[in-house]
């Protein structure tokens, strides 16, 4: 019997060093197959440059974290494409392809085993050394927190991770993430489930790790997506908004007005005509003080 591989090919791309890392939609369009009738995504475009940050941000159910699953082929598109370097993500060998990327979701999974082999899992490498594995633990904010523990890097996490603290998840979640040295990091409202003071420790591994990679992030916090070059708001499936970080100083977009509002920082939508270290000011004295009143009414 004859097997034919639907998903799998030989690679235009096939080694790490060739690829640049700038992803592309291209007039994407999606319908999950148990629901032909609802699109998802509506002949959806978005650039992500080389070695830069694009944030998606937009109401829930708009098809964010579509774009995830399509990049890492979850599912394949409808129509349109998914561009790497130019080439059509589907001419891409799957396996190889997921080798050079990096997902962080908003609810990690982490194994009954060490925090060590959870973070080797990450890697594409069947030998995974120790100064690897404490590389990646460094770069996500981990290593000093693991180094406390008793047992180390030999401390159990438990099922599901319910040994450690939602913080503490995210941050070995990263550093499974970044044990394979992805040129691409996908990061899926990575720190939407944390408190203030676990998320700033989170966001500040995230700024680190994605320092020279493709990234694109999804969040509802602003802070999260005050270091992205790129923000694009989904709205039905589609990009309604694409605009560098500067234009939140405008304050212009209706749905960034709403994120504003949905987050608590009602006065900022009034502030049009201030710069941009007045607004992130105003940002961080609401997330790091919760007496800010004016900043609730």
């Amino acid at each position: 019997m004859q097997v034919q591989l639907l998903i799998s090919c030989i690679s235009v791309l096939d080694r790490t060093s060739k690829v640049h890392g700038t992803l592309e939609f291209k007039d994407v369009q999606f319908r999950y197959s148990t629901r032909p009738k609802l699109r998802i995504l509506k002949h959806f475009s978005l650039g992500c440059a080389t070695n830069g940050t694009t944030a998606l941000v937009g109401p829930s159910g708009n098809g964010k974290s579509t774009c995830v699953a399509l990049i890492e082929r979850f599912y394949d598109t409808t129509s349109g494409s998914i561009m790497l370097d130019g080439h059509d993500i589907k001419s891409l060998n799957l396996r190889w392809f997921r080798s050079i990327i990096g997902l962080v979701q908003q609810e990690p999974v982490l194994f009954n085993f060490s925090i060590r082999e959870n973070i080797a899992y990450g890697s594409c490498q069947t030998a995974v050394t120790q100064e690897e594995i404490e590389a990646a633990a460094k770069m996500s904010n981990s290593h000093d927190f693991i180094k406390s523990l008793p047992q180390g890097y030999d401390t159990i996490c438990g099922a599901r991770g319910n040994q450690m603290s939602g913080g503490q998840k995210q941050r070995i979640a990263i550093a499974r993430a970044l044990v394979r040295n992805p040129k691409i990091l996908l990061l899926d409202e990575a720190t939407a489930a944390l408190d203030n003071k676990s998320e700033k420790i989170v966001q500040q591994a995230l700024e680190r790790a994605q320092t020279g990679r493709t990234c694109l992030s999804i969040a509802h916090r602003l802070s999260t997506i005050r270091n992205s070059e790129k923000i694009a708001v989904v709205v039905h499936g589609k990009v309604s908004e694409e605009k560098f970080y500067d234009y939140i100083e405008q304050l212009a977009s209706e749905p960034l007005k709403l994120l504003c509002k949905v987050q608590g920082i009602r006065s900022m939508v009034a502030l049009a005509g201030t710069t941009k270290d007045e607004i992130l000011n105003e940002v961080l004295c609401y997330e790091e003080d919760d007496n800010c009143k004016e900043m609730k009414q």
